[in-house]
């Protein structure tokens, strides 16, 4: 199975040719940057970098917008109040319903940081394979047992969600579907079912860890201390110039936001 966000580290553009360490670095600093922007005049700043930073990474775009999806779903459903209920200068107001100055500021502000800041993360990801990622942080002083739990969860979370689309076909083979009418006695029987699908994933998930561990323990995992990760290679020119100009820019942002 291909997984999703390895699909593009093939490809050789200069992000891709970054070694895993200095851009875990520099895009790191500048995600931590971004999440500190709290001056609205610093969003076309922030959008416009983001924009570059993609661009030159050569992902598609739509891979992006596949990613953000479901965050995005979700963002938008936390930020969506705050222009009613946050702020006291009123915009536009409708008998109760009113909108503020105050809270839109803070919408835009959020959904842009969560915006640029989920980009920089795919950019991270998907240029460069997942392992040589977790091994990067690693050198950086990430427990191995959560480089562990990263690799595994990684590993594992395309099974789980092919197990659940086969337990959905079967389903769907013995007359399960989704009820025509919104009548509560069959919309308690529908959600009864998906509770025991969910229920059922669960218990699976877990015996599947289970027997994961107890196939690790048998060929000597935790037996002995973990070996410490070894020493990078040297970073060439390249690495780190792109290394330094990251850290200016998100120097630039954070001396911005207070100035």
């Amino acid at each position: 199975m291909l997984h999703e966000i390895d699909r593009y580290v093939h490809l050789n553009s200069w992000m891709h040719r970054w070694r895993p360490r200095p851009k875990l670095v520099g895009l790191g600093t500048l995600i931590f940057a971004f999440a500190m922007v709290e001056d609205l005049r610093l969003v076309p700043a922030m959008l416009g970098v983001t924009a570059v930073l993609y661009t030159i990474a050569t992902l598609p775009l739509s891979f992006l917008l596949h990613q953000l999806r479901y965050p995005g779903f979700f963002i938008l459903g936390v930020v969506l109040l705050l222009p009613l209920v946050s702020g006291e200068t009123i915009l536009w107001q409708w008998g109760p319903i009113a909108l503020h100055s105050e809270g839109v500021s803070a919408m835009v502000l959020i959904v842009c940081r969560f915006f640029s800041i989920l980009t920089l993360g795919l950019i991270i990801l998907g240029t460069s394979p997942f392992s040589a990622t977790i091994k990067a942080m690693r050198s950086l002083g990430l427990p191995h047992v959560l480089a562990d739990m990263m690799l595994l969860s990684y590993r594992y979370l395309f099974e789980f969600a092919q197990m659940l689309t086969t337990m959905q076909q079967a389903m769907k083979l013995r007359g399960f579907k989704a009820p025509s009418r919104l009548a509560l006695r069959e919309l308690m029987s529908h959600l009864r079912r998906l509770a025991s699908l969910m229920g059922t994933l669960l218990i699976r998930s877990y015996e599947q860890s289970l027997r994961s561990y107890q196939a690790m323990g048998l060929r000597g995992y935790g037996a002995a201390a973990p070996h410490s990760p070894g020493q990078s290679p040297p970073s060439s020119l390249w690495n780190g110039s792109a290394l330094i100009v990251m850290l200016m820019v998100s120097a630039g942002f954070v001396l911005s936001d207070f100035l």
